[in-house]
């Protein structure tokens, strides 16, 4: 049976028509045309499909559509603008923290929900955060270290 579903999107109102067993990734990049989520395993294993609902990270290959309804939305397209970009997407360019990419918006909104919650979390704070993000370019340590550089210029600290 298919429906509207409606949202906030990254700060926006949004609607997206579907089944109440269609899952949010797939709205996400293809109705709603923001591609940087992406669809891993399908299975909540690999952190790839990461967004904030309502300011926690959640899988959205799994998450139904009509568990958003009403709800807030933000993908790594939301954390900031490329005129205004995230201390965090600034951070991984600067650490250059990525290799492949498929990870990386997973792990941005994963470390986004850590230092909202924490702005000076500890390396094994980080690194239990970004725990369920699997990433084979073995880049972790300069994606840890971008997270400590956004942490402290969200701080105001020189990095």
């Amino acid at each position: 049976m298919s429906a509207t579903f409606a949202f906030t999107l990254n700060g926006r109102p949004a609607q997206v028509a579907g089944s109440d067993d269609d899952v949010l990734v797939h709205a996400l990049r293809g109705e709603l045309g923001l591609p940087a989520t992406r669809f891993g395993c399908g299975a909540e294993a690999c952190g790839a499909c990461l967004v904030l609902l309502d300011g926690a990270p959640v899988q959205s290959c799994t998450l139904r559509l009509d568990r958003v309804a009403g709800r807030a939305v933000v993908t790594v397209e939301g954390l900031g603008t490329p005129a205004a970009p995230h201390p965090l997407q600034t951070a991984v360019l600067d650490e250059q923290a990525g290799q492949c990419g498929y990870c990386l918006s997973g792990i941005q909104i994963a470390a986004a929900a850590l230092l909202a919650r924490n702005p000076d979390p500890s390396r094994a704070e980080i690194a239990a955060a970004l725990a369920g993000n699997l990433c084979r370019c073995g880049a972790h340590n300069r994606m840890i270290a971008a997270v400590q550089r956004a942490a402290r210029s969200l701080r105001g600290e020189a990095s």
